[in-house]
């Protein structure tokens, strides 16, 4: 067995990354490393490239081995990673800014999904085609205050009276709010998700996306690490980061192979509804042409905490700069 380990980090000691903008990281595994990762909701197609790399042995080959977990509940990937008791968590930019702004030392270390993925949901019935059309309609969310900051920027910026807007509590539920008709439109489902799922069932959706509509973009799912422990576990984080951009490229250039590690780490999911989120998603999985996998972008971070802050979302703003870190992504800081 040690043996055959042996040859095996050998054999890695020359793998490296050619992805568009990421300059060369030799990985040579030294042992296992071992990595617990927070997701930031049960296993799906937002998280393909994860699974990907890991039913590939990406991880394994880079000397890491990975154990991934799902949250008790939506709120518990950041205070698990800032408590120490997970290295890696899945989470949102907007939750990054304001955990740092309660105090707590987390850092995202690269973008998941570079693009909002929230977005205003309607079926055909409910008639609205732009943000002016939401005049006089009932808007669901999940109770989360910058998604009523979301509506309030969309409605400003489209001309339309808050107060001729009703915004309802809907919790998750935003397809079966939509369907029974309890709500017009959803503000807070995913458009890649819900979306392709209400497609999928021919309910024909209608989809107004965040940055089309007033609300400055930002990375929808962020990888999120202990500030105090970026110096200590810098190697593993490359390592674990450079294993998911394998794991994406395998997304890309083989989708329906690659989907098999999500499907066999979650039984329940529906096969062609992942698989067709997959497909509209991962364009959002890679950065910019020349930037390396998983770039944040200072401007757009800049502008989406700035909104925040004229939201009133956030009490003790910092500077937006130290809320992440591109050091660690492939081909960089070195």
């Amino acid at each position: 067995m040690r043996k055959l380990a042996c040859l095996a980090a050998l054999a890695m000691a020359v793998l490296a990354l050619t992805g568009c903008g990421e300059k060369e990281d030799v990985l040579v595994p030294e042992g296992s490393k071992r990595v617990e990762l927070m997701l930031d909701y049960f296993p799906n197609a937002d998280h393909a490239g994860i699974y990907a790399a890991q039913a590939a042995g990406h991880f394994k080959q880079a000397g890491l081995d990975v154990e991934i977990r799902q949250p008790p509940d939506p709120a518990a990937p950041i205070k698990q990673v800032a408590a120490g008791r997970v290295d890696l968590a899945i989470s949102y930019e907007p939750e990054v800014l304001r955990a740092r702004d309660q105090g707590l030392n987390v850092v995202s270390v690269g973008a998941i999904v570079q693009k909002p993925l929230t977005s205003i949901i309607s079926l055909p019935e409910g008639k609205i085609r732009k943000p002016a059309d939401l005049r006089g309609k009932t808007v669901g969310t999940a109770g989360i205050d910058y998604q009523s900051a979301y509506l309030r920027t969309i409605l400003s910026d489209a001309g339309v009276p808050e107060n001729s807007v009703k915004e309802r509590n809907v919790g998750f539920a935003f397809s079966p709010a939509l369907i029974t008709g309890k709500i017009d439109a959803a503000l807070g489902a995913f458009w890649n998700y819900e979306g392709t799922e209400l497609r999928l069932r021919g309910k024909k959706p209608r989809i107004i996306r965040m940055e089309d509509a007033g609300v400055p973009t930002y990375n929808e799912l962020v990888l999120v690490a202990n500030k105090d422990a970026l110096e200590r576990d810098a190697a593993k984080i490359r390592a674990f980061i450079g294993a998911v951009s394998r794991g994406t490229r395998d997304l890309r250039s083989d989708p329906n192979a690659a989907i098999d590690g999500l499907l066999e780490a979650n039984p329940d999911l529906d096969p062609e509804l992942q698989r067709a989120v997959v497909e509209v998603t991962l364009p959002l999985f890679f950065a910019p042409e020349g930037r390396p996998f998983g770039w944040q972008s200072p401007t757009e971070w800049d502008a989406f905490s700035a909104w925040m802050e004229d939201n009133q979302l956030l009490e003790n703003p910092g500077d937006p700069r130290s809320a992440y870190d591109n050091e660690l992504l492939p081909g960089s800081g070195l």
